[in-house]
């Protein structure tokens, strides 16, 4: 039998990011991007469900052979570390896949973070947003401003998440974590009656349909602050998302809500350092000036990048100005700069008359 425990253990020692298990072979774990197998035996379909009987138990197990895909957490005590999962069919095959979770939640100076995102703690009201392709950190960036909060204020926090992930100890704040599945039967019940529970702070894992959405603006109007994420790569997408989840006879009065709750998004994706191991992110921000809002109110997105790029001087920047800046210091490869900016011809450009300067 395959010991999913010396697995988990192993891949903490590794310092992997991920460890997946498939039917028909050995596990593999990412480690700085890279995947690589595992010295274990191959997996077999029994293993693959004896493994997850293990974690979840017999009843979960049994939901999961309906539903056929399964999110929850998990924790190994030697050493002391957890893991979101997600167990589910591919191939008429039990496939699960582990994210390491870091025992503790990092400072946003330790994410190579900017000092902006600092003042998105210092909020009273309203919705921020941190978005990104799955993976790309959104998580450990909230709880990081979470964490701020927690260390400068007096508030009450509730989260609901889908698992959670951080375990976030109450400091100067009262802080309640809601899971998905067994402390609320989904994120629109458990949002449903937040507002009752006397909140200062909600952090909803994710804005995933109408419901969730709507609560998130409508708890930000109403004097909530409010933190979220989305699956979107830019701050453009983002604002296009969430007014795309509403009826087309909603979208205008959908606009001015988000309009009038929106306070900044943050977009970011993860770069494999070249000059030590590791990751590092390139960010976009924008924050909701008085020109931003007349944009999203009057359906004119497209020109939030424009007012993205001329905005500098309040904290506001585009990736690729991210991307460049990480290039030009030597954290990333300037080949992959290139590649993932969104003009690749003008980032090279940049990156060879910035040179030239230097």
């Amino acid at each position: 039998m395959v010991e999913i425990r010396s697995i988990l253990a192993t891949a903490v020692m590794a310092e992997a990011s991920d460890i997946h298990i498939n039917v028909g072979m050995q596990p593999v774990i990412r480690v700085n991007t890279q995947l690589m197998a595992m010295d274990f035996p191959i997996v077999s379909n029994d293993d693959a469900a004896d493994i997850l009987i293990s974690l979840v138990g017999l009843e979960k197990f049994d939901k999961f052979e309906q539903t056929r895909d399964l999110d929850f957490s998990t924790s190994i005590t030697d050493p002391d570390q957890r893991f979101r999962v997600n167990a589910h069919y591919q191939r008429d095959t039990i496939a699960i896949a582990f994210r390491l979770i870091s025992d503790r939640v990092p400072s946003l100076y330790e994410l190579h973070l900017p000092e902006k995102i600092k003042d998105f703690a210092d909020l009273t009201s309203g919705l921020v947003l941190v978005t990104g392709h799955t993976g790309a950190g959104k998580s450990t960036t909230l709880a990081s401003i979470i964490g701020l909060i927690n260390a400068k204020y007096r508030k009450r926090i509730i989260t609901i998440e889908d698992p959670i992930e951080y375990w976030l100890l109450n400091d100067n704040c009262m802080i309640e974590q809601r899971e998905v599945g067994s402390d609320c039967p989904d994120f629109a019940t458990g949002l449903r009656h937040i507002l009752r529970q006397d909140p200062d702070v909600v952090m909803v894992g994710e804005m995933r349909d109408l419901e969730t959405t709507s609560f998130a603006l409508t708890a930000a109007e109403t004097g909530h602050l409010v933190f979220s994420t989305l699956h979107t790569t830019n701050t453009s997408q983002s604002i296009e998302r969430i007014i795309d989840i509403y009826p087309a006879s909603q979208q205008t009065q959908a606009r001015t809500m988000l309009a009038n709750a929106l306070q900044a998004v943050v977009s970011q994706t993860l770069f494999r350092r070249v000059d030590e191991p590791g990751m590092v992110p390139a960010t976009e921000i924008m924050l909701c000036t008085s020109a931003v809002r007349n944009c999203i109110r009057e359906n004119r997105i497209y020109e939030i990048p424009n007012i993205i790029e001329t905005s500098r001087r309040y904290g506001m920047h585009t990736m690729d100005n991210s991307i460049a800046q990480l290039c030009l210091v030597g954290y990333i490869d300037k080949e992959e700069a290139i590649l993932r900016s969104s003009n690749r011809s003008k980032m090279e450009k940049a990156l060879e008359f910035a040179q030239r300067v230097t």
